[in-house]
């Protein structure tokens, strides 16, 4: 539960309290969410290390990268439960962080009382804002770093590619990112309904529709496809290993692409007369390289900040200019 913003501290200040003033109270107000998103994070940290040290003695057991190691992450409960942790933080700081910072103070009266007292309305929405981005932005940072450590030396052998939610959106820039923009997400619709319960059930659809839907179709989309032409019948090159096929297609000496069952015939010989009939020589594919990866991340963190900007300057407006 929430301590009232205008609960006086029990003893006097002795003047060596890291936080004073708004901050200070804020942080309490909220010290339950806080402690739980922290110790969440801490959880994590630890068992991203500790699984981490895990895959390594056992890489090492069965000679990798001399030998072929299979699928050690494969059915790994530890693995599972921490991409759980990292996919559901996103709807836990938008949810229980965001949603509940401003409809809360709204809906029992507080930002009203608060800002009658010695602090403005702006000490007390840069407190609240302050507060919840800096959380966000710790979370994001450490697990990113640490997930990043864990999974790029030795992505071959981890199950999902590179292009992945479970991978793109947890390494690099793209998780703090993420985190402060579902968090603003879900202070802004909190500010705008104004109640906690029903904010937080509209701040759990808007980041399940994002976070599944919407996100997946941006992601594929945030960097330029390439297209490689090889024999037909010859393996694709090794090093497109770690190339996300987009789309792929048959195609012709002179260049004219088929679609990819085109000559999907019921026999060996009625396919082979249809690929003579349309002179087709070549495998054609269209793909995303795997050095594109990092230009493809800033990118969406660049989007997400942006996104993130343009909520906070419409939550001072709304909150600064409107009635509490």
């Amino acid at each position: 539960m929430s301590t009232p913003l205008t609960e006086k501290p029990a003893e006097p200040d002795s003047g060596r309290r890291l936080l004073r003033g708004m901050p200070w109270l804020v942080v309490r107000q909220h010290r339950t969410a806080l402690a739980c998103v922290l110790g969440l994070t801490l959880l994590a940290a630890l068992w991203i290390v500790y699984e981490r040290n895990e895959l390594v003695q056992l890489l090492d057991a069965k000679g990798w990268p001399e030998k072929d190691a299979g699928q050690p992450l494969e059915n790994d409960r530890g693995y599972n439960y921490i991409t759980s942790i990292l996919g559901g933080l996103p709807l836990i700081l938008a949810v229980f962080v965001g949603a509940p910072l401003i409809a809360g103070d709204q809906e029992n009266g507080t930002a009203q009382l608060v800002t009658t007292q010695s602090a403005t309305r702006r000490q007390w929405l840069i407190a609240k804002l302050g507060l919840a981005y800096a959380l966000a932005l710790v979370s994001g940072v450490v697990l990113s770093a640490l997930f990043t450590w864990w999974w790029k030396p030795y992505r071959s052998v981890f199950l999902s590619e590179w292009i992945d939610g479970v991978i793109f959106d947890n390494t690099g820039p793209v998780l703090p990112a993420f985190l402060l923009f579902l968090t603003a997400a879900g202070i802004t619709i909190g500010t705008l309904i104004r109640r906690v319960l029903p904010a937080m059930v509209v701040t759990f659809l808007f980041t399940a529709i994002t976070t599944m839907f919407v996100w997946d179709e941006v992601r594929r989309r945030l960097g330029d496809t390439h297209v490689f032409t090889y024999p037909m019948g010859t393996e694709l090159p090794a090093r497109y290993a770690e190339a996300y096929e987009v789309d792929r297609w048959v195609g012709s000496a002179d260049g004219t692409l088929y679609g990819w069952g085109t000559c999907a015939e019921a026999t060996e010989k009625a396919q082979n007369a249809c690929i003579k009939e349309h002179g087709i020589v070549n495998d054609v594919i269209e793909y995303l390289d795997y050095s594109q990866m990092a230009s493809m991340q800033w990118t969406a963190a660049g989007i997400l900040l942006a996104g993130t900007a343009l909520l906070t300057a419409f939550i001072l407006w709304r909150v600064t200019r409107r009635p509490l």
